[in-house]
């Protein structure tokens, strides 16, 4: 018996970010948030101190590998919106902020709950073992791209 899945690459990889995004992205607009907004909100409430911008901005262009100026102009974003807020020389979530990351977590939980559901424990385990190690490669060619 053969399989009509599709093999895991590049473009099923993209497929999968972009559906998952749109979905998110949905949800946030509903809240006023943008993506790279939500990234950052959400490394700065679940830190386990206040970090400084550098620090922050570091974490978020990591993660989305994105210019550091557009962290920076995304962080002012947040903090006239008053999510964040600055702690002397470290940013911190505000109240507001962590009441937002919340509801945009309640918001999207059923609707990961309705994608991710049903999908066998080994599956998801080995997908997550091939996605490590293809963000592994990917941000090793990064590096020597960008060298």
């Amino acid at each position: 018996m053969t399989s009509t899945a599709p093999v895991a690459d590049a473009r099923v990889l993209g497929l999968a970010h972009y559906a998952a995004r749109g979905v998110l992205e949905h949800v946030l607009a509903g809240h006023g948030l943008t993506f790279q907004q939500q990234v950052a909100l959400r490394v700065a409430v679940t830190a386990d101190a206040p970090q400084t911008p550098d620090q922050l901005i570091t974490q978020i262009g990591a993660s989305l590998k994105a210019d550091p100026a557009d962290v920076r102009a995304t962080l002012d974003e947040l903090l006239a919106e008053q999510l964040l807020v600055e702690d002397g020389a470290r940013l911190r979530a505000t109240e507001a902020g962590r009441e937002l990351f919340a509801a945009v977590g309640a918001a999207t939980a059923p609707v990961t709950a309705r994608v991710w559901g049903g999908i066998p424990a080994e599956d998801l385990a080995a997908a997550g073992r091939v996605l490590a190690l293809v963000t592994e490669r990917a941000n090793a060619e990064l590096a020597r791209l960008t060298a």
